[in-house]
Parts: structure tokens; C-alpha cells; sequence
């Protein structure tokens, strides 16, 4: 019989190849977003709506999903302990999206078993904190001391997608979006010779679908990216060699003053920097690649899926000017750079 799989976040990043992705493989797919999908899959069921609304998830729910992926964050506004019962009880399996991110920088290649944040770190802030690294963490330990054995736990690394693809900590707006106007990017030289994992969402995909309905991975966690890994550095170079962006590396205080409203830094601004994008993210992938089949050639290099996702930047398409570039424009000024 034909399983049926619900994807909630099914326009996001990685959302949007793995609802392609498990058609592909056979299964019957519903997806579920907050937006109206602008290229619907052929033969996809979708809703619009919002799965934080336990009434409208409820009523989703009822169709008893063979599995579900879920793409939702669910952190102080909206715990999972609310809502993990709901799900769990409601399917045969659960794919739980957590994150790279709970991992401390004590092991090179990152292993699933290696350190988390959450377990290793010293700062009390942090572990006091609802930063995304310790909420992700807190999450997979309800997972692991509870009664299910319906779930896995899935820890992509930094992915890319369409309109989205990062430098350090920038985004769109402020990598290809200063590209397109002729403008240079600041970043931080302490990043800049720092491996990092990058993933193209489509290969994300590939790895969580074929993860579903295998026994042997169930209660199970897995590191959902490749093993390629470049340097910040690196991939500054690739920025310029696809779409012109020329990088200006500078102190990491400056830097965080750029991103920061106002000048202030937040304490998150800055963990996302410290505790992510400066530690050293090469992501050991076997166990992954053991229970799919997947070889790591079948995945596209970083370079090939960068500029594919940037060349697909729509023709005339407008990035919007934000706070963080106009500070940029004025320390570039000021500094004569």
C-alpha cells in the first residue's frame, strides 16, 4: 500500500525539494506552508495554513500520516512539549528536523555522537538561553528520554536553497543582494579560514527522504549534508567568481556591530557567529550514507549548487535594501575600503 507522507514547511528551503523528492520515491505527499506554493508538484495535496494552531494541526493529523517531516522550529514561543505527543501519536514515523548547530567545536569531522552545546559548554548565558542551538538540543532530549521509537532526529548543516544562501552569517539580501548592485560585502576575518559545511537543499532532500520508513533508523540521529567542506574564504571566492561579490574581511566586533540594530549586539547575534560560524564545521556524513545507499559523489559540489541557485535569481528581480547594508555602505566610506 502506497504510504502517504505530510510535509510541513513544504515551500522552505529544503521543504520544497523534498516534497518532489518523495513523489519521486513513490510515496503520496501532502504539504503544508504558511504560503500558497507557486509551483505546485503534480499530484500533491496542499494546504495554507498555520501547524502552531494545535486545532488546524489536529484536524491535519487525523489523516493518520505514515510519516511526517516536519520543518517547524519550535522554541520558548512555542514548546515542543506541546505538540510532540500530538505528532507521535499520530504517525508511524517522525522526522525531526533539529540542527548542526548543537554541536560544540571539540571533534573535527563532526560525528553524531560528538559533543553538543547544549552537554560541553561553559557559558551560563548560553545554556540559560533560548538560543537556537540550546532549543534544538532541549528538543532531541525529550525525543531521546521519552517512550516513542517512532522517531529520528536529522541535523543538516548550513543549507542553501533559492533566494537563500549565506556568507558567514549574511543572507541573501546582503550576499547576491550587494552583488547585483555593485556593492562590496563586509564579513569577519576570524571566519575566514574556518571550514564550514554548506549543503544545496536539493541534496538535503535525497538524504530525509530516503531516511523514511527504515527500521533501522528509527530513535536514531543523523547529520543530513555533505562532506564537503571549504572555508569561509573559499566560498567568499566563489561569491566573486559567480556573481562579482567582492568580500571585505574586518574584526569580528566590527562586523557584529554591522549586523546588530543600532550598534547593540545581542547575545544571539553574536552566539550565532561564535558558537557556529567560527568553529570548525567539517561534518562527517557515513552514518548517513550507510543506511540510504547515498555515495557522496552523487551529491553537486558547493560551487556547482551555489551558482546554480544564484543564476536563478529571477531576471530583473529587486533585492530590497536593509539596515545592515547601509551600515556597510557608511563603514566602507569612512574607511576608504
Amino acid at each position: 500500500m502506497q504510504k502517504h507522507v505530510l510535509v510541513i514547511g513544504s515551500t522552505g528551503a529544503m521543504g520544497r525539494h523534498l516534497v518532489p523528492e518523495l513523489v519521486k520515491l513513490g510515496y503520496q505527499v501532502t504539504g503544508v506552508s504558511l504560503d500558497v506554493p507557486q509551483n505546485p508538484v503534480p499530484g500533491v495535496t496542499y494546504y495554507t495554513g498555520d501547524c502552531f494552531d494545535k486545532a488546524f494541526l489536529a484536524s491535519l493529523l487525523e489523516k493518520k500520516f505514515d510519516g511526517v517531516v516536519n520543518f517547524m522550529y519550535f522554541g520558548a514561543k512555542n514548546p515542543w512539549s506541546e505538540y510532540m505527543k500530538l505528532f507521535l501519536d499520530n504517525t508511524d514515523h517522525y522526522i525531526f528536523l533539529s540542527s548542526c548547530r548543537v554541536y560544540a567545536d571539540e571533534e573535527v569531522p563532526v560525528k553524531e555522537t560528538s559533543p553538543r552545546l547544549l552537554d560541553v559548554s561553559k557559558d551560563e548565558a548560553l545554556l540559560a538561553s533560548t538560543d537556537y542551538c540550546i532549543m534544538k538540543a532541549k528538543c532531541e532530549d525529550m525525543l531521546w528520554n521519552s517512550a516513542y521509537n517512532n522517531f529520528t532526529i536529522v541535523r543538516p548543516a548550513t543549507t542553501f536553497s533559492e533566494m537563500r544562501y549565506q556568507l558567514v552569517t549574511l543572507e541573501a539580501k546582503n550576499t547576491v543582494g550587494r552583488a547585483v548592485k555593485g556593492k562590496k560585502v563586509i564579513v569577519p576575518i576570524q571566519a575566514k579560514d574556518k571550514p564550514a559545511t554548506l549543503c544545496w537543499g536539493g541534496d538535503v532532500a535525497k538524504m530525509i527522504a530516503r531516511l523514511m520508513f527504515k527500521k533501522e533508523t528509527m530513535r536514531e540521529a543523523y547529520n543530513v549534508c555533505s562532506s564537503e567542506s571549504r572555508t569561509w574564504g573559499e566560498i567568499a571566492d566563489y561569491y566573486k567568481q559567480i556573481c562579482g561579490l567582492e568580500a571585505v574581511w574586518v574584526d569580528k566586533e566590527d562586523y557584529l556591530k554591522l549586523i546588530s540594530t543600532n550598534g547593540v549586539v545581542t547575545p544571539g547575534t553574536r552566539w550565532q557567529l561564535e558558537y557556529a560560524r567560527l568553529f570548525h564545521r567539517v561534518t562527517d556524513n557515513s552514518k548517513m550514507l550507510a543506511v540510504t545507499g547515498l555515495k557522496q559523489e552523487e551529491f553537486m559540489p558547493l560551487y556547482d549548487a551555489l551558482k546554480m541557485m544564484i543564476d536563478a535569481v529571477p531576471e530583473g528581480y529587486e533585492f530590497p535594501d536593509t539596515p545592515t547594508g547601509a551600515r556597510m555602505d557608511q563603514y566602507l566610506e569612512e574607511h576608504g575600503l
